[in-house]
């Protein structure tokens, strides 16, 4: 390693994990700021983009309550941008050491930047339910890249990974994956066809708020049901304990979700329950994709970081050989 290089390593690598902590509170703070322009009607407060007026990158007037709130989220989103180019530049000055850091961070302002076009389609569209839906499920996307940047900023540099679970809890924890999907998306499918538009004058999807969360409850529940399962194969060893517990984590924020799911169904569907039942769905799938991450370890590519995880290899191979 240059000299130069070891010397950065040392003091630069903690730093750098906390600007992937940084970037993705950031990512899923974002999600939930713009759950609350539509919470507060404020979809159409801009009426163009990327300036709020047509002549103008603010209000016309400070007092106009909406404008403010929509003009709000779009500096937000600026600040987001930001901190998603810092990430890409703390992780270039480590690329020669830690590349893998360097390459996931480049989705980040990819992401973000991409979202920032669907929500200008979204207020071109007038909060067409589509492009709303569209704009929060790219908004998870980005939130899965910070997840795996944060996670890998924690891990020793890695030659290869070494499974942490046998094949058939790798395959369940997919499939958590995709059951998590579907409730995400049947989940705006509810949103998109019930009362908190964004706007008085937006459309809605043509299906009976009743029955789309109905169904959104049974893909819930059969995600819930899953999730157990899982969490049965790992604590008969069939997988680490690091997956063990990540699993447990999922399952609490799980539960958690859907209490305040049924909360604000049987309470007429309040903004502020929304606005916390949004927050509970980015964690979620935080929740989620850390689970899928535990599936494998790196196996440190120095002799002296190999050393130091042998005790932890030992421990994930006595697992699985239960």
């Amino acid at each position: 390693m240059p000299p130069r290089l070891s010397r950065l390593l040392p003091d630069e690598l903690p730093g750098y994990r906390r600007i992937t902590l940084i970037t993705l509170i950031s990512l899923v703070a974002i999600i939930v700021v713009g759950a609350t322009v539509r919470l507060t009607d404020s979809g159409l407060g801009c009426n163009s983009w990327p300036g709020c007026e047509s002549d103008s990158l603010t209000p016309h007037s400070a007092s106009d309550f909406h404008g403010m709130v929509e003009f709000i989220n779009r500096l937000v989103n600026g600040v987001v941008i930001v901190i998603t180019v810092a990430a890409v530049l703390g992780a270039r000055r480590l690329r020669a050491e830690r590349p893998d850091l360097y390459r996931w961070s480049l989705g980040l302002p990819v992401w973000v930047l991409g979202n920032a076009v669907v929500g200008g389609m979204v207020v071109l569209l007038h909060l067409d339910p589509v492009s709303v839906m569209g704009h929060f499920l790219v908004s998870l996307g980005a939130v899965w890249n910070a997840v795996v940047l944060y996670t890998r900023a924690h891990e020793p540099r890695a030659a290869s990974r070494r499974p942490q679970a046998v094949g058939t809890v790798v395959t369940a924890c997919r499939l958590l994956l995709v059951a998590a999907t579907v409730v995400m998306v049947t989940g705006t499918i509810v949103t998109g066809s019930g009362p908190h538009a964004g706007d008085e004058r937006a459309d809605r999807l043509d299906f009976v708020v009743a029955d789309v969360a109905r169904i959104h409850g049974i893909a819930v529940m059969l995600f819930l049901g899953l999730t157990l399962a899982v969490l049965a194969m790992a604590r008969r060893g069939d997988a680490a304990p690091v997956v063990g517990r990540r699993l447990n984590e999922l399952l609490t924020v799980l539960v958690a979700q859907g209490a305040i799911g049924y909360l604000q169904y049987f309470n007429g569907v309040p903004a502020l329950l929304v606005g916390f039942h949004v927050l509970g769905a980015a964690v979620l799938w935080v929740a989620v994709v850390r689970v899928h991450l535990a599936l494998s370890a790196p196996v440190p590519a120095g002799p002296e970081d190999a050393a130091r995880s042998a005790p932890s290899a030992a421990v994930a191979a006595q697992a699985l050989s239960s």
